[in-house]
Order: C-alpha cells, then sequence, then structure tokens
C-alpha cells in the first residue's frame, strides 16, 4: 500500500475515533435527559393513583351521605304523612265536639272545668271566708258540676284530640329530628362532592403534565435510539479502518523484525568468517555474537 494511503488511514481512523466520542458524550447527555423525563412521568403518575384514590374514597363518602338522605327524606316525608292523617283525625275529632257542644250547649273543655272545681273546693277548705262568699263559691262548684256532667259527654272526643295532638307533636318533633339530619348530611356531601370536582381538576392538570412529560421521554429516547445506531456503524466501520491499520502496523512490525533478523545473520556470518580464518575477535564482534545467541 502507498504510503500516502496510509496516512490517509490513519487519518480516517482518528477522525472515526473523534467522531466516536463525541456521539458518546451525546448519547450520554440524552440518556441523562431521556431518564430525567421518566422519571418526572413517573412521578406525576404515581401522583395521579394518589389523587384517583382520594377521589374514590370522596365520591363513596358522597354516595353513602346521598343514599343515607335520601332514605331519610323518605322516612320524613313518611312522619309528615303520618302527622298530616293525625291533623286530618283531629279535625274530624273537632267537628263531632263541635256538633255535641251545640247540641248540648258546651263550651268549655271538660278538664278545665274540673280543675277550676277543685281549685273552689281547695279555696273553701284552705280560706278563712264569710258565710256569704262560701255560699257563694258554693253555689259556683254546683253550677260548674252540672256544667262538667253535660260535659263529659265530649271528654271522650277532648281525650281522644288531646291524645292525638301528643302524637302529632311526638311525629313533628321525630320529623324535625330527621330533616337536621337530611340537612346535615346534605352539607357534607355537598361538601364531599366538591372535593371529587378540585380532585378530579387536580388529576386533570397532572395527566396534562404526565403527558408532557411522556412526550419528552419519548422524544429523546427517538434520539437516543438514532444515535446509538449511528455509533453502532462508526464502531462498525472503525473496525474495518483499524483492522487495516493494525495489518499496516503489524506488516511493519514484521518488515522491522526481518532487517534486524538479516542485520544479525551478517554479523554472525561476518564472525564465523573470522574464527575460521583465525582472526581475533574484536570486542563488538563478541557482543555480536552474543546478541545473536
Amino acid at each position: 500500500m502507498p504510503t500516502e494511503e496510509k496516512r490517509e488511514l490513519f487519518k480516517r481512523l482518528d477522525a472515526q475515533k473523534k467522531e466516536i466520542s463525541e456521539l458518546r458524550s451525546k448519547l450520554n447527555r440524552i440518556n441523562t435527559e431521556k431518564e430525567k423525563w421518566f422519571k418526572e412521568k413517573d412521578k406525576y403518575s404515581k401522583q395521579i393513583s394518589e389523587f384517583i384514590n382520594k377521589v374514590k374514597q370522596a365520591k363513596e363518602k358522597r354516595n353513602k351521605l346521598t343514599e343515607q338522605v335520601k332514605k331519610d327524606k323518605e322516612e320524613r316525608d313518611k312522619l309528615n304523612n303520618q302527622v298530616k292523617e293525625k291533623i286530618d283525625a283531629v279535625k274530624k275529632l273537632n267537628e263531632e265536639k263541635k256538633k255535641i257542644q251545640e247540641k248540648f250547649g258546651i263550651k268549655e273543655d271538660p278538664s278545665e272545668i274540673k280543675k277550676r272545681i277543685e281549685h273552689l273546693e281547695t279555696t273553701i277548705e284552705t280560706e278563712v271566708i264569710s258565710f256569704e262568699k262560701e255560699q257563694g263559691l258554693m253555689k259556683q262548684i254546683k253550677d260548674l258540676k252540672k256544667k262538667a256532667k253535660e260535659a263529659d259527654k265530649v271528654s271522650d272526643v277532648w281525650e281522644k284530640i288531646s291524645a292525638i295532638s301528643k302524637v302529632i307533636d311526638e311525629l313533628k318533633k321525630k320529623a324535625e329530628e330527621v330533616h337536621k339530619r337530611i340537612q346535615k348530611n346534605a352539607d357534607e356531601s355537598q361538601e364531599k362532592h366538591e372535593e371529587v370536582i378540585e380532585l378530579s381538576k387536580e388529576v386533570d392538570e397532572l395527566k396534562k403534565k404526565e403527558e408532557t412529560a411522556f412526550k419528552k421521554f419519548v422524544e429523546y429516547k427517538k434520539q437516543f435510539v438514532q444515535i446509538n445506531e449511528d455509533l453502532k456503524n462508526k464502531l462498525s466501520g472503525m473496525s474495518e479502518v483499524k483492522e487495516k491499520v493494525d495489518r499496516i502496523k503489524e506488516s511493519r512490525k514484521e518488515a522491522k523484525e526481518r532487517k534486524i533478523k538479516e542485520k544479525l545473520k551478517k554479523q554472525e556470518e561476518a564472525v564465523e568468517e573470522k574464527i575460521k580464518k583465525g582472526e581475533k575477535l574484536t570486542t563488538e564482534d563478541l557482543i555480536a555474537l552474543q546478541g545473536i545467541k
């Protein structure tokens, strides 16, 4: 191979080594970026998973509260219907009471008449009063007892009205308690619903960031694959050139060794010739002979 061609081959090898070094450095930089964006994407993926779990928990809580509100509304409506039915019953009893009162001329509640009688009797028994006043009170008691006797005709109706009124009060109390529970659970359900909305927005934002990070990762991965392929091709090309250079170096080495052997051979022949002729060997001859051996 001509010398100029050999020089060109060595230059090509040096240039290829430089290119490969640059490609390796670039590949390392791209790989660092690729791994960075993969970690970013992985970080957002984990956050999304955490937020989705929170959304799931908030939804479950909201749905339970909503279901409870639904059941409580049904219970409240049932209680309100019972109240309505009881009120209708009281109205009918009041109509019945009114008819009896009109028929027998009763205007007062029998229980109130009895309370008045008891009060007057207690007054006579416990207080010091004049004979005239006592007679007047006795007359009032007599009149009231007569009224009470007449009022007994509607006392059953009055008692029924009183009993139903108590039931109505209890039903209203229960309905109010259920209503308060409905309001409390409905408010909490609304809070959980708003929490679901906010968490869902966070998930959407994180998904956007995750998508951006993933796109960056894919972009750098493509560059990494391309540069890695270029590097493989360069290494393959350099391998061919290196083989040629190695052959040149080996050829040079072999040529150098042949020259040394030829030189030593000539020295050996010259020394042997001197020995045959019986000539005196110089120090150089002895050294050369020792080197050959």
